[in-house]
């Protein structure tokens, strides 16, 4: 247990230090959210109802798809893993504690939003707040579910940054938070609804969290759980 926390604390403290977590977990969600929140709600002022939800999703999947795996890479794509395996610390350890903090990260980032969203762009406020952060926590999770699987499966850096571009764009372009889905001809409607943004953030939506909305993210997440499971098993017989 000790180990563990310190692990957590180490983390805590490189991610401090750590530039591209800086700009991919605050700096350009934040931003986009300062420069789309005013265009969107000037625009079309009826998404001052889903805004935050909105950039939420936005900030989530950038966080999590490109600000995660490469921190993964540095590790288990290096001698660290063998440092953990010289001193008995378990080879998990180094996703866990890159999971729990990356989650803090978003968390802070996405509550900024709730904040500052009614007062700067008059958007509307979550009526049930309770259900919205159960969701939003849901859909950090499952986000971030992925980005481990992308950051434990590619070996190579920009390698990855493709991939994880082929993952953010749809993310965000299909799944309603740009502009209203059914604008979007059937087959991109379709292919929108294979990644979770779209399902997140209808389940953050007023009235919007039930299991029609959530079973695919939990299949989601025990998919890349397993995944995660398989690939650092690998790594600990290496």
């Amino acid at each position: 247990m000790n180990g563990f926390l310190y692990g957590l604390a180490l983390q805590w403290k490189l991610d401090i230090r750590s530039k591209s977590l800086l700009v991919t977990c605050y700096i350009v969600p934040l931003i986009f959210f300062l420069l789309m929140g005013g265009i969107f709600t000037s625009v079309m002022p009826e998404m001052g109802s889903t805004l935050i939800q909105s950039m939420i999703v936005m900030s989530v999947s950038m966080g999590a798809f490109i600000g995660l795996p490469p921190s993964l890479i540095e590790t288990y794509g290096s001698d660290i893993k063998k440092v953990y395996k010289a001193n008995g610390v378990p080879i998990y350890l180094g996703l866990v504690t890159m999971f729990l903090s990356a989650f803090v990260h978003l968390m802070i980032t996405c509550i900024v939003i709730v904040l500052l969203a009614p007062v700067l762009f008059e958007a509307i406020l979550p009526t049930q707040l309770p259900f919205f952060f159960l969701a939003l926590a849901i859909y950090i999770i499952v986000s971030l579910s992925i980005g481990s699987v992308l950051g434990l499966m590619v070996k190579n850096q920009a390698k990855l940054t493709m991939i994880a571009q082929l993952v953010f764009l749809p993310s965000i372009m299909l799944s309603g938070i740009m502009f209203p889905i059914d604008l979007l001809p059937d087959f991109l409607e379709t292919i929108g609804r294979i990644f979770p943004a779209s399902w997140g953030y209808r389940l953050m939506l007023d009235n919007g969290f039930c299991f029609e909305n959530l079973w695919y993210l939990i299949v989601v997440l025990f998919v890349a759980i397993i995944v995660c499971g398989i690939v650092l098993k690998k790594q600990k017989s290496k």
